[in-house]
């Protein structure tokens, strides 16, 4: 695998006018995030009903106890594959590399807003890869201790005790996969222009100039627009 195939995917290119635009997520890549984005929200909100008494009230979504209890794991089901498909088009572009340690070393000049004093980054930056890999155990983790705790499929072939340890892992890694998921949100907002990317599928040259600066440079040289190092407009 070559350096620019590391980091440039299929689709990704670079549209000329005013503003440039740059073709970043396909659209099916898109559906697929938002199923995939959709999915943790239910089953978030699902597993959280009933996770304590005070949140029962959660359950009144999904047609009530029973009706959540039956969905939620089915949803879990829906999650794993549309992942597994994020995963597929997204595990190569999120590879780690040396920039990356260095980009974590400099988290005082990522939180400040300082990107000019950080290395230039491919498609994903290091927090990115964290939230994308930190994903990727976690719905492992997820659907493997939820297989062990179905009742209705799985129950006769595991012990009490082992649903037990199941239950109790897979509630832990419910719990840190919410946080990474607001972790990931908030992080989309914060960095203005992010969501259009998945919404539109495009972002401006600028942004892209701004962000991923590494990656751009690769688009620029595979599509032979101009030289490596010219700055596109806003």
């Amino acid at each position: 695998m070559s350096k620019l195939d590391y980091d440039v995917e299929r689709g990704d290119s670079i549209e000329p006018g005013r503003p440039v635009r740059v073709h970043r997520y396909s659209g099916g890549a898109r559906v697929n995030h938002w199923i995939t984005a959709i999915s943790l929200v239910l089953l978030a909100l699902s597993g959280l009903a009933m996770f304590h008494p005070s949140l029962f009230f959660l359950t009144g979504l999904f047609g009530g106890g029973q009706w959540t209890r039956t969905i939620h794991p089915w949803i879990g089901v829906v999650l794993f594959f549309s992942f597994l498909g994020l995963f597929l088009r997204f595990w190569s572009a999120n590879l780690w590399q040396r920039v990356d340690t260095q980009w974590m070393a400099q988290a005082n000049d990522v939180l400040a807003g300082n990107e000019e004093k950080l290395p230039e980054v491919g498609k994903y930056n290091a927090g990115q890869k964290l939230v994308f890999w930190s994903m990727s155990i976690l719905i492992v983790v997820l659907i493997a201790s939820g297989t062990i705790i179905w009742q209705q499929y799985f129950g006769a072939y595991t012990t009490i005790e082992q649903q037990r340890w199941a239950l109790l892992v897979h509630s832990v890694a419910a719990v840190v996969a919410i946080c990474v998921w607001i972790v990931h949100v908030y992080a989309a907002i914060w960095v203005r222009g992010t969501i259009s990317a998945m919404t539109r599928g495009t972002v401006t040259g600028g942004w892209a100039w701004r962000h991923h600066r590494k990656w751009l440079r690769e688009l620029v040289t595979r599509q032979k627009h101009g030289p490596s190092g010219t700055t596109p407009a806003e």
